[in-house]
């Protein structure tokens, strides 16, 4: 029964995505990777990989994985439901003393089989004035465990007012979803050099503020 249902709402959750958001792409020159990458994006609501999800071509959609933490998304049938059936979300635990796999493991086996990934680098919604917090170490770790694997950075832009944080009704605006072009971790490359630019490769793709002169 969960099966049958999994692919109706999904398809109705794409559409209210829609409805709500008139969500935009945004590709860059070299288009739209048929390949199997790694989206790393911007946080800020837990709608964040809904979007990406909506706007990828429904070919890619299919094996595209958001990585999520567990603690949210099993903490209810409902929230089951959407992250492991609907999304199939490769669930990771944040708390480190009750892990039971490697969240770098679990990564690499579901780019093994073929999946993509979204992931969301800061970890936690960004909730600060700074449009970006400090990466974790996840996106450099898996980058170091696959380095043949393209890393696409995205920037969601809106949603974070659409979906404020407390708030359970959404409030309709219009979100764009800007993709950049794939970087690879370099040979030899350390940690802190490897997330600075990942970290600028996806500021790039944030609107500019007004009064900059763009």
């Amino acid at each position: 029964m969960v099966r049958l249902l999994a692919s109706p709402v999904s398809v109705m959750i794409v559409l209210f995505a829609r409805a709500i958001t008139a969500v935009r792409a945004v590709w860059p020159e070299s288009g739209v990777a048929s390949r199997r990458v790694v989206y790393f994006a911007n946080h800020s609501s837990h709608g964040d990989f809904i979007l990406i999800w909506t706007v990828l071509p429904p070919r890619l959609r299919r094996r595209t994985r958001p990585v999520a933490g567990a603690d949210y998304w099993l903490k209810s049938r409902l929230n089951a439901f959407i992250g492991r059936d609907i999304f199939n979300a490769v669930l990771i635990e944040r708390d480190r003393e009750k892990r039971s796999e490697d969240p770098i493991a679990q990564m690499t086996a579901a780019l093994d089989a073929g999946s993509s990934l979204i992931l969301f680098p800061e970890g936690t919604r960004n909730l600060t004035e700074a449009p970006l917090q400090p990466f974790k170490s996840g996106l450099f770790h898996l980058a170091q465990a696959r380095p043949d694997i393209d890393l696409v950075p995205v920037w969601i832009n809106n949603l974070n007012r659409v979906l404020p944080k407390g708030e359970i009704v959404p409030i309709p605006l219009i979100c764009t979803v800007t993709f950049g072009e794939a970087l690879r971790i370099g040979a030899g490359e350390d940690k802190a050099a490897f997330l600075m630019r990942a970290g600028a490769a996806l500021l790039t793709l944030s609107p500019k503020p007004p009064g900059n002169g763009e």
